[in-house]
């Protein structure tokens, strides 16, 4: 059986995607690894083992073109409504809090934040199959 360890995203500036994910998510530093020509670091928190890779190659500077294809990484938390206000008071710019239901029942509750390069990131309530 396959078991999912991280998604890779690349990114600009290291230390501001570091600052963001740890603030927002409480991801942290698990390993770093420098090369010639780019930096990997994945962050994780002590929920669960799945990381964030980030990928740095060094000189770049325009964006990267997040194109058609990238959809969004989710996170879920306890309380939805706390850490919407929590973004809020980072200065984080949450969208609004959405409820999602099929046929007259509630299927999640989220919001979606962007990363410093522009990645969307959902927020849910944990609530169903979004544990």
């Amino acid at each position: 059986m396959a078991k999912a360890i991280h998604s890779m995203i690349r990114v600009l500036d290291e230390a501001r995607s570091v600052k963001f994910y740890e603030s927002a998510f409480g991801l942290s530093v698990a390993d770093r690894f420098d090369f010639p020509d780019f930096t990997l670091v994945y962050l994780r928190n002590a929920e669960a083992d799945f990381e964030v890779e980030l990928t740095i190659n060094k000189g770049r500077a325009e964006p990267y073109d997040l194109g058609t294809g990238y959809g969004h990484i989710a996170f879920a938390v306890d309380d939805l409504d706390a850490e919407h206000a929590r973004f809020e008071s980072l200065g984080l710019e949450p969208r609004k809090i959405v409820a999602f239901e099929r046929d007259g029942a509630l299927l999640a509750r989220f919001f979606f934040v962007s990363d410093p390069d522009g990645y969307k990131i959902e927020v849910l309530q944990r609530h169903g199959r979004y544990r």
